[in-house]
């Protein structure tokens, strides 16, 4: 596998073919923001706080790092007025659905967005897609999805699995930067699974 050799701010970076500018800044540990992003995951870009400045043969545009593969000789700003503002942007629009995330919080703070900055939107789910893709993608189980679409997309657990799969797996719980998939697991099992076990109770 071939060498590629570019800048990330101001950094001499030494990239393998194939890499992703979020990877190769992690490599000589730059760091990136990002919430969508997971090692053992394919590269999403949602949630596209991973927007960085890159320029190469003199042109310069905003890529989402976590998706982006590195080129030969590309220069790479991870941070500028630009990136900067337009994270603040995202991270505002984000605040709106989930203010209380402690993950979104810091980076506010980071960042200078003001979580009240857009009405309300408490659904608590930022649509990072962690759980739904960590599911399919690893324990190869389909037990959470999305439904709806546009502003009124959320996560929901599919019944029929999660009361096979889930209750002795949870290892998406950790991954959710909200809470939001706890609070809908809880629901689901609340709504249709009202024993402890996640099992049918007994007859007597």
């Amino acid at each position: 596998m071939s060498e590629i050799l570019l800048q990330i701010d101001g950094k001499e970076v030494r990239a393998k073919e194939g890499m992703t500018l979020l990877e190769a800044a992690q490599e000589v540990e730059i760091s990136i923001p990002t919430l969508c992003h997971h090692e053992k995951l394919e590269p999403y870009g949602g949630c596209r706080l991973c927007t960085v400045e890159v320029e190469s043969r003199g042109w310069t545009r905003l890529v989402v790092a976590c998706v982006y593969p590195v080129e030969k000789n590309l220069v790479v700003r991870t941070r500028s007025e630009k990136v900067d503002r337009i994270r603040k942007m995202i991270l505002q629009l984000l605040l709106a659905h989930a203010p209380d995330a402690f993950d979104l919080q810091d980076l506010a703070q980071e960042y200078g967005a003001d979580k009240d900055r857009f009405e309300k939107e408490a659904s608590f789910c930022i649509h990072c897609g962690l759980c739904v893709r960590y599911c399919a993608e690893v324990k190869k189980k389909n037990a959470v999805g999305f439904v709806d679409r546009g502003i009124r997309k959320e996560i929901s657990f599919i019944p029929e699995i999660a009361s096979k799969e889930c209750w002795n797996c949870k290892e998406c719980f950790p991954l959710c930067p909200t809470e939001a998939l706890q609070a809908a697991f809880v629901l689901t099992k609340a709504l249709a699974f009202p024993s402890p076990s996640f099992e049918p109770a007994s007859e007597e």
